[in-house]
């Protein structure tokens, strides 16, 4: 079973060609990751794939199901989640409340509103469990936006993994973090459930080619190229398109992995 499948989808914006015919799918399991230029589709793919916009061609499937004229909702219940460019938090709720409105979701219990969440053990219990796991349990009372934006980051994806999904949407996790929190970030999504396809949009080049099992390059809403990411470093037109010069994509075939760059910044 495929976890996803993107069979030629197009959309339109005015006069602008957004995405045109892009096909892709991915394996159970896979770390693929999206790169492009400002503008090149990316988001816009998410958006499509997760149900916030509705192709004018072509068509989305996951785990082999027709999801093209579904809700956003009705793919969560499929097994997909997302987190956005931004980051889509509750400012002025808790920590560990923001997690239980995640936790609690998809669950059976979510339209009773004669009890609060607090009362459900399941809901409350898998809330203190995840937040231990993931170091977060002592900042349980903080409200999100009092929260620095790597542990805010850090808690959008714990909010995203709350109902167990099976595919998962990254987009752009690391933007704006210092090197100390996308190093967190990275080895975060490293450690997640190997049996968790994920899907991940990536402005930096040195933490998509860490995640990386393979790399899509968008190009004014065409896929480029697909390939490894030995393929990607390589390849000129990437070079040409992507980055603006062949000097660039060399610079980035020499610099050191993202883990040995960042133990050397927390050493200077």
């Amino acid at each position: 079973m495929q976890p996803l499948r993107v069979d030629r989808v197009g959309i339109q914006f005015g006069g602008l060609q957004a995405l045109d015919a892009v096909s892709f799918v991915l394996e159970p399991g896979e770390r693929r990751v999206i790169i492009g230029p400002n503008g090149a589709g990316k988001t816009t793919l998410f958006n499509v794939i997760s149900g916030q916009l509705r192709p004018g061609t072509g068509n989305v499937y996951l785990f082999d199901k027709d999801v093209t004229r579904l809700q956003p909702y009705e793919r969560a219940g499929l097994g997909l989640a997302r987190t956005f460019q931004i980051t889509n938090l509750f400012p002025n709720l808790s920590v560990s409340e923001n997690l239980m409105l995640a936790v609690q979701a998809l669950r059976p219990m979510k339209s009773a509103l004669h009890r609060t969440m607090r009362s459900y053990k399941e809901v409350t219990g898998r809330t203190r469990d995840m937040l231990e796991q993931w170091h977060l349990w002592d900042k349980r009372e903080e409200l999100a936006r009092h929260l620095s934006y790597g542990d805010q980051r850090e808690l959008e994806i714990l909010m995203a993994l709350a109902g167990s999904p099976r595919l998962l949407l990254l987009d752009e996790p690391t933007a704006g973090l210092s090197t100390a929190e996308t190093h967190l970030v990275v080895d975060i999504v490293q450690k997640l459930d190997p049996y968790i396809t994920i899907l991940l949009i990536e402005h930096d080049l040195d933490v998509a080619f860490e995640l990386a099992s393979r790399v899509m390059v968008l190009h004014q809403g065409r896929l480029l190229l697909e390939g490894t990411p030995a393929e990607v470093r390589g390849n000129a037109q990437v070079a040409e398109i992507y980055l603006g010069s062949d000097e660039l994509l060399a610079e980035i075939d020499e610099s050191p992995p993202l883990k040995a760059k960042t133990r050397e910044a927390e050493h200077a």
